[in-house]
């Protein structure tokens, strides 16, 4: 229904904001965060389950939003550092922040507001996560200027996302784990291996630009084996993580499960044809994160969680 006000001076500010909020959301490509998220779920979830066996949903959903809000920090960060490089690229040159779509205002302010959430959820679970919260804002800025000064920035990313599931952890715990760390450490070498691949579209680019990556500097069917190698070592690091906390047959299945698709991931992708790039990222990276989950969980329900 259209008010009077509406019909004589428009629809007001509203749907304006609402525009801007959605384009601030496509920007940091909200949904992503199902290739983080799922890990630091096995990390909070396996905590519970080793401190009472019970599910403490109050501190789950505080893990949610410090890694939604983390995650939308880095992300517009990002977005907002490499804005000149991204319109000189073909395939970014669409984005938010190229386009005006958003301001470079607007993307500080939606990347201040998310950074506060985040210090606030962390300072709401324990003072350790609060205490340690700047340490994981650090590798985030620093992994944009990465590409100007070393040929690994995939590395830095890593290490950024192997945060999660040690700072979930940290969160039901309020202690340290050697356990969290082997599960970040996975999930750190997966995403940097899949960084590889994605960076591989980006090599004509990247190389007139001066911009540094593996695939710029030694060559796509480089990058492509280097992707291959970090997935064996995610492999070996999910199987010690299993080991170190006495996964059951369940967990073992959705283990099997991923390696099953990261060998799909390697067969579609191809130094001479990079067709399938985006669904081998997307698509196959997104399934494994919560075919993982899946599994993780029911392991531990089957196994005396309470839910």
């Amino acid at each position: 229904m259209t008010s009077a006000a509406e019909g004589v001076l428009g629809p007001g500010p509203a749907p304006q904001s609402a525009g801007k909020v959605k384009a601030f959301l496509r920007l940091v490509m909200i949904e992503h965060s199902v290739f983080a998220l799922p890990f630091a779920y096995i990390a909070a979830f396996t905590a519970m389950f080793r401190l009472d066996g019970t599910v403490h949903w109050a501190e789950l959903l505080l893990v949610t939003v410090c890694m939604v809000g983390l995650r939308t920090f880095a992300m517009a960060a990002n977005r907002i550092i490499d804005r000149e490089i991204d319109a000189r690229n073909p395939r970014t040159a669409g984005r938010e922040l190229v386009t005006g779509a958003v301001s470079v205002r607007s993307a500080w302010t939606g990347a201040g507001a998310a950074l506060v959430v985040f210090l606030g959820s962390a300072a709401l679970l324990n003072p350790l996560c609060l205490a340690l919260a700047p340490v994981a804002v650090v590798p985030m800025v620093v992994y944009p200027y990465g590409k100007r000064f070393t040929n690994f920035p995939h590395a830095i990313l890593g290490l950024a996302q192997a945060m999660g599931p040690i700072g979930a952890w940290l969160a039901v715990t309020g202690e340290w784990s050697w356990e969290a760390v082997v599960l970040g450490l996975a999930v750190g070498v997966w995403i940097g291996g899949f960084d590889l691949i994605f960076a591989c579209q980006d090599v004509a680019a990247d190389r007139a630009e001066g911009v540094k990556s593996v695939p710029a500097r030694f060559g796509v069917p480089a990058a492509l084996w280097g992707a291959r190698g970090a997935h064996v070592v995610t492999t070996a690091l999910l199987v010690w993580y299993a080991l170190l906390t006495d996964a059951g047959p369940l967990f073992w299945f959705g283990l099997l499960v991923v390696v099953a698709a990261f060998c799909y991931e390697h067969t579609i992708v191809k130094p001479h044809d990079l067709s399938r790039l985006n669904r081998a990222f997307f698509t196959v990276n997104g399934f494994i994160g919560i075919a993982l989950f899946v599994c993780a969980l029911a392991d531990l329900v089957v196994r005396g969680l309470t839910v």
